[in-house]
């Protein structure tokens, strides 16, 4: 028989994985501190708890999705966590990866075990096959509740059993998907300026999107293998990076663009070449990011 799971947490995202839950067939409860939010899942077949110990004893695994660890911390480190004990949480909520081994420790200490997840989606793909889920903790009761986590995104993938791994992640990807939500936010300052229409910013962009990727991926594998010199490989070095760097910058002088993403570029750059590094492969930068300047 499949475990009666509860969720914690019915925002958008907590929502999301519930309504995934019981179109999976589980006996799914839920709970949520404005219980006008878990309107649309009652009618979808959801038990609504009236507290969190209710929820919490309700089921076999709790699956949480609040605002961050402390509010994890505040509804089950109280009252509730004799309820626990026996019993798998997997916690979904965004945290830190010293969050989460904290948690672990706290877990193991009150007889509850544990998974870290990071969810790589945005709710529109919870339970659908693209849905990403990164979770980290120990393997046994990972494989053990696969089939219900898979219920919540078709990618789900364990990265370990350090606790912090998922979050680490998490942090590594959002710091790459960041990168190109700032960059297009620059890019479309210098369109403006520039009285470039964005629908043709949209479409270069997409004929351009492949050598962006062959580049990050190139940077990743070449950072791995330690190649930061520049080689017969070498698809750009820093020298004609920094050249075209210096035209966008004076661009953005000349238009008084807000220059507050590009000075920290610049800094980089600045202590590479300071370094030595200017005609080495753009992975040698990768060294400077490592520790702050």
């Amino acid at each position: 028989m499949k475990p009666a799971i509860t969720v914690l947490g019915t925002g958008r995202m907590g929502a999301a994985l519930a309504h995934a839950l019981l179109k999976a067939g589980y006996s799914t409860t839920v709970w949520n501190r404005t219980i006008e939010k878990t309107a649309a899942l009652a009618a979808a077949g959801a038990t609504v708890a009236a507290s969190v110990l209710d929820a919490v004893e309700a089921s076999e695994i709790i699956v949480v999705n609040v605002t961050d660890y402390p509010a994890t911390a505040a509804l089950l480190r109280g009252d509730v966590a004799s309820a626990l004990r026996g019993k798998l949480v997997v916690e979904l909520t965004s945290g830190t990866p010293n969050g989460a081994r904290e948690a672990g420790e706290w877990s193991t200490e009150y007889g509850v075990t544990y998974l870290d997840g990071a969810i790589m989606a945005t709710p529109d793909f919870i339970g659908t096959e693209h849905g990403t889920i990164l979770v980290s903790g120990p393997r046994q009761p990972f494989e053990q509740s696969k089939e219900m986590l898979q219920a919540l995104g078709g990618n789900v993938q364990h990265v370990g059993d350090d606790l912090g791994l998922a979050n680490a992640l998490d942090s590594a990807l959002l710091a790459l998907m960041w990168g190109s939500l700032f960059g297009a936010l620059q890019s479309i300052a210098v369109c403006r300026a520039e009285s470039i229409d964005l629908g043709e910013l949209a479409r270069q962009w997409t004929a351009t999107a492949p050598v962006v990727e062959g580049l990050v991926t190139d940077l990743i594998k070449r950072t791995e293998a330690g190649r930061l010199a520049a080689d017969d490989e070498t698809l750009s070095s820093i020298s004609p990076h920094y050249s075209a760097f210096r035209h966008l910058v004076e661009l953005m002088d000349v238009r008084k663009i807000d220059r507050t993403v590009v000075d920290g570029y610049d800094a980089i750059f600045r202590r590479g070449i300071a370094a030595g590094h200017l005609h080495d492969d753009f992975a040698a930068l990768s060294q400077f990011m490592e520790k702050a300047g």
